[in-house]
C-alpha cells in the first residue's frame, strides 16, 4: 500500500468518526419529549404507523390532539383516522404536514380546525421545532422550514440540530440517555389524553383587537390546502373545537363562515353544538376549558363520527382483518394509559363517559 492511499485511508477515518460521534451527540442533546412537554413527540410518530391508509387526516393544533378521540372513532364508526397535531401548529406547518401524508396515502377527509387562522407569522421557535424537527426529510419539510422560520432562525439548525442544541449539556436528565435512539409512544393516533377534570369557572372576557383581520399568509395557505385537497379529490373539513379560550372572537367567525359559504366548504363550530355533542364543561375539560379531558374528546368523536359516516360516506374498516388487528393493539395501550392515569390523578375510572356508557 502506498503512502499516498494510506494516508488517504487515515483521511477518511478519520472523517468518519468525526460524522459518528456528532451524530451520537447530536441524538444525545436534542429534546425527547418522552416527559413533561410531551407534545414535540407527536409529529414523529405518525411515520411508526405500520399502516398509512387512514381515510381521515386531522391537521392543527391542540384544539384537534386534545380534542379528538380517534379510538373512539374507530370503536363507534370504523373509521381509520390519524391527528396530525402539533402545539400551537401554525396553518403553514398543517399544510406542510397534510402535503406530507400524501406522500403515504390519499384520505377521503381532512380536517382542519381553524383557530390558527389568527396567526399570520410564527410566534416561537420551540413551537416551530415541535410541528417540524419530526417530520420525516422532504420537500414538503423544507417548505415548512422555510415558510416557519422567525427572523433568529437559520435553515441550517433544522438540518444539523446540534447547531442549535450544543448548549444542552447541562440540561441533560436520564431521558436523554434512556431514549436516546427509540422514544415510547406518548400519543394515541396523534390524540394526547388526560382523565383528570378541572371544570370551566368563570370564562375570561377576550380583550377588544385592534384590527379582527386575518393576514394574507393564513389566507394563502388556507387557499393552498383546499386547493390541494381539490387536486386530491379530498373533502377538507373545517371545524372549530369547544375551547372556550383562547376567546374566538364574532368576527373571526364571520371572515370563516364567509370563506367556508364561497367555496362550499362544511364548517361545524362545536362551540355552538356543545349540547348536541353532549359537552359538560364541568366534567369534560381538565384545564378550565382550554382543552377537552378524555370525557370530552370520546364525546365529541362519537358526534363528530356520526357526522363523517352518515353526511360524509367514510366508510367502516371494520372486518378488515390487519386494521381489526393494529386497533385491537392501540385500544388496549389506549386502555392501559387510562389505567395509568386514573391511578396517577387519583380518578375513579367507572366515573369516566367511556365506562359509563359501556353499562349501558
Amino acid at each position: 500500500m502506498t503512502k499516498k492511499r494510506t494516508v488517504f485511508l487515515r483521511v477518511i477515518v478519520s472523517v468518519l468518526l468525526v460524522c459518528f460521534a456528532l451524530y451520537f451527540l447530536q441524538k444525545l442533546l436534542m429534546p425527547k419529549y418522552v416527559t413533561g412537554i410531551v407534545e414535540g413527540a407527536f409529529v414523529a410518530e405518525y411515520y411508526e404507523e405500520e399502516n398509512k391508509d387512514f381515510d381521515v387526516i386531522f391537521v392543527g393544533d391542540c384544539e384537534v390532539y386534545e380534542n379528538f378521540s380517534p379510538v373512539v372513532l374507530w370503536e363507534k364508526y370504523g373509521i381509520n383516522s390519524y391527528i396530525r397535531g402539533s402545539a400551537e401548529q401554525y396553518i403553514w406547518q398543517s399544510y406542510y404536514l397534510l402535503e406530507d401524508s400524501l406522500r403515504y396515502h390519499v384520505p377521503q377527509a381532512v380536517v382542519f380546525n381553524i383557530q390558527s387562522l389568527q396567526f399570520n407569522e410564527s410566534q416561537n421557535e420551540a413551537y416551530n421545532r415541535m410541528s417540524i424537527e419530526g417530520m420525516e426529510w422532504s420537500k414538503s419539510k423544507i417548505g415548512a422550514i422555510n415558510a416557519s422560520m422567525t427572523e433568529e432562525e437559520h435553515f441550517l439548525d433544522y438540518v444539523f440540530p446540534i447547531l442549535r442544541y450544543h448548549s444542552r449539556w447541562n440540561e441533560l436528565t436520564e431521558d436523554d440517555f434512556k431514549y436516546m435512539f427509540h422514544s415510547p409512544k406518548v400519543s394515541y393516533n396523534g390524540y394526547f389524553m388526560r382523565v383528570d377534570t378541572r371544570p370551566v369557572e368563570t370564562v375570561p372576557e377576550g380583550n377588544a383587537l385592534a384590527d379582527y383581520s386575518f393576514g394574507d399568509k393564513a389566507w394563502e395557505y388556507l387557499d393552498k390546502m383546499r386547493e390541494l385537497c381539490e387536486e386530491n379529490g379530498i373533502q377538507l373539513i373545517l371545524v372549530k373545537a369547544p375551547s372556550v379560550y383562547p376567546t374566538w372572537y364574532e368576527q373571526y367567525e364571520q371572515q370563516v363562515e364567509d370563506y367556508a359559504s364561497k367555496y362550499d366548504l362544511p364548517y361545524y363550530n362545536f362551540l355552538e353544538l356543545t349540547e348536541e355533542a353532549g359537552i359538560d364543561y364541568s366534567t369534560d375539560t381538565y384545564d378550565a376549558g382550554l382543552h377537552m379531558n378524555i370525557n370530552g374528546a370520546e364525546k365529541l368523536a362519537e358526534y363528530f363520527g356520526r357526522i363523517l359516516s352518515e353526511e360524509y360516506g367514510i366508510i367502516d374498516r371494520r372486518g378488515n382483518q390487519e386494521l381489526d388487528d393494529i386497533w385491537a393493539e392501540n385500544i388496549k395501550e389506549y386502555e392501559n394509559e387510562i389505567d395509568r392515569q386514573c391511578e396517577y390523578y387519583q380518578v375513579d375510572k367507572n366515573t369516566l363517559y367511556r365506562y359509563r356508557e359501556s353499562d349501558k
